[in-house]
């Protein structure tokens, strides 16, 4: 039934696509170099520790999906990490910087969170048991995560005025933690310094002189616990970018102190901006943030080229995300284009918020079954290498393209992002290595569908082809049409658990790699090219 589903909608394209208005499009793809790399653990989730009663706009989207009382013997929890093989895990969040571990010096009682109106974010301190940090790793563990967490940064300074903490960090307590998780051999990727702290702040800042001494002695830290054996990364400051701020970190703490700038994002406006919808199929406002990650890239090079760039959150819409918009299919499209975008300028780890939990979880906060987003950070994670491939790129700013080496099978894989409702986007693929480019005079697109069409584009390369490969095709779109559904089609079947509850299979359709791509209005296409000539592939 599945064949004949995917058959009866090759035969239909040509029908479909002459019903409607499309423009042509052509991306050639230069493979000679990479332009930047992402980790092997690009795509990353983060989990909170959000109590039940944390609310926004009269809802409290959070339930039970907190790091203090999710359920991790959940059996499709497992499965939706393991699915990833691995999925980078960061542990952390706005009330980070409040959590104490319950370790034998603590010296007081260790309770969760409640709410209290003279503490941060309307919350007092909360504590994260032992017990419950080993139930943690054996989910990890099982599951094969790769964990980045992170650390109070705010243990032991005093409030100077409102909104800002000096004084030098107590680190005996998260010392303490990380001696345990030594102990336990529980493996840690990287531990992430502080939350939100950065600039002015989120509701509690640090100078950015005081944080740089603080972080040379959590590297002394891990100096001293890890010394025989690999060290975790430390990261740093886990908030939104200030170009003099993170400039003045980089050079107090000095150089392979910090290893990963990590950065937060949120440029779709508040959880309840009715504009959100409309600004994720806006290009303009999506490449607004280029100008963060060139900045971002730029401070690192000049001020620690020892370190790299790291999203470490990034939900779209902030506090808990968009009732409306951030579970639905129409939120990929922001997503896997700022995933695009962000690799583009070398970032390592682009994180979202969250894995489970708030209204931008990759997982529906109550019966953990995946969201659109989830489908689209494996497929992103399956199919797009770490090589990040420049491209000359002609055509409607309404599609969004991106070409990095191919994961699995070689060659390239193509992200392309429509954008339009109601303008589709036939796309011609070459390769630079066989376009002749006028000086001056930009990329020559093909006049019409048919001349595209009825001759054979050479855009494998310089190899001689035989004009029998092929390329495969993941086509998305939403269920019935409507971009705020919660279930996503691929190629026309929809992404939904099997009847044993597992992660459906992701086919792709196997089409001939010389003719144009079409790419429907409001969809996103991956593309994967394994015969494509990329010498940096």
């Amino acid at each position: 039934m599945r064949l004949w589903s995917l058959l009866l909608l090759l035969v239909c394209l040509p029908t479909l696509i002459l019903s409607e208005d499309y423009s042509d499009v052509t991306v050639i793809v230069r493979g000679s170099k990479t332009i930047a790399a992402t980790s092997d653990e690009f795509i990353c989730a983060t989990l909170d520790w959000w109590p039940p009663e944390k609310c926004n706009y009269d809802q409290c989207p959070w339930g039970k999906a907190s790091i203090l009382n999710m359920d991790l013997t959940n059996p499709l929890l497992a499965k939706v990490i393991q699915a990833f093989s691995p999925l980078r895990i960061r542990v952390g969040g706005s009330l980070q910087d409040q959590v104490v571990y319950e370790t034998p010096n603590l010296g007081s009682p260790c309770r969760p969170f409640t709410k209290a109106s003279s503490g941060l974010f309307g919350f007092s301190k909360g504590c994260i048991t032992m017990e419950r940090w080993d139930a943690m790793n054996d989910l990890f563990l099982n599951t094969g995560a790769v964990i980045t967490f992170g650390l109070n940064a705010l243990r032991g300074r005093k409030q100077i005025r409102k909104g800002v903490w000096g004084g030098a960090w107590n680190s005996s307590n998260a010392q303490e933690f990380m001696e345990y998780t030594v102990s336990m051999n529980y493996p840690i990727d990287s531990w992430e310094f502080g939350n939100e702290l950065s600039g002015s702040g989120i509701g509690a800042s640090v100078g950015a002189e005081q944080c740089g001494k603080d972080l040379v002695e959590l590297q002394k830290i891990v100096d001293q616990l890890y010394e025989n054996s690999s060290k975790p990364l430390v990261l740093a400051p886990g908030g939104f970018y200030d170009k003099q701020w993170f400039a003045k970190l980089l050079d107090v703490s000095g150089p392979n102190v910090v290893r990963g700038m990590t950065h937060h994002i949120y440029n779709l406006g508040a959880g309840n901006d009715p504009h959100v919808a409309n600004r994720i199929l806006d290009p303009q406002h999506l490449s607004r943030v280029s100008d963060t990650f060139r900045d971002l890239q730029l401070t690192i090079q000049r001020h620690g080229p020892w370190s790299a760039p790291w999203v470490g959150e990034a939900g779209g819409a902030y506090n808990s995300g968009s009732r409306t918009v951030s579970n639905t299919f129409l939120d990929s499209f922001w997503y896997l284009d700022q995933l695009g975008q962000s690799a583009k300028y070398d970032t390592k780890v682009y994180c979202r918020q969250t894995l489970i939990g708030g209204n931008y979880g990759l997982l529906d906060t109550d019966t953990y079954v995946p969201n659109p987003d989830y489908y689209s950070a494996l497929l992103w994670h399956r199919l797009m290498g770490n090589g990040v491939l420049s491209i000359d790129f002609g055509g409607t700013s309404y599609l969004r393209a991106y070409a990095h080496c191919g994961k699995q099978k070689g060659g390239i894989a193509l992200l392309l992002i429509n954008l339009s409702q109601n303008m589709g986007s036939m796309v011609t693929v070459r390769n630079d290595l066989n376009v002749g480019l006028a000086q001056g005079q930009g990329i020559t697109r093909d006049s019409s569908f048919v001349h595209g069409l009825k001759r054979t584009v050479s855009w494998v390369g310089s190899k001689a082809s035989d004009g029998l490969e092929k390329r495969e095709e993941y086509h998305l779109t939403a269920q019935d049409g409507n971009r705020f559904a919660r279930t996503m089609l691929l190629n026309g079947v929809p992404l939904e658990l099997t009847e044993d509850g597992d992660i459906p299979p992701m086919y792709p359709v196997q089409v001939s790699a010389s003719s144009p791509i079409y790419v429907a209005p409001l969809s996103i296409a991956f593309v994967v090219f394994p015969d494509f000539e990329a010498d940096a592939c």
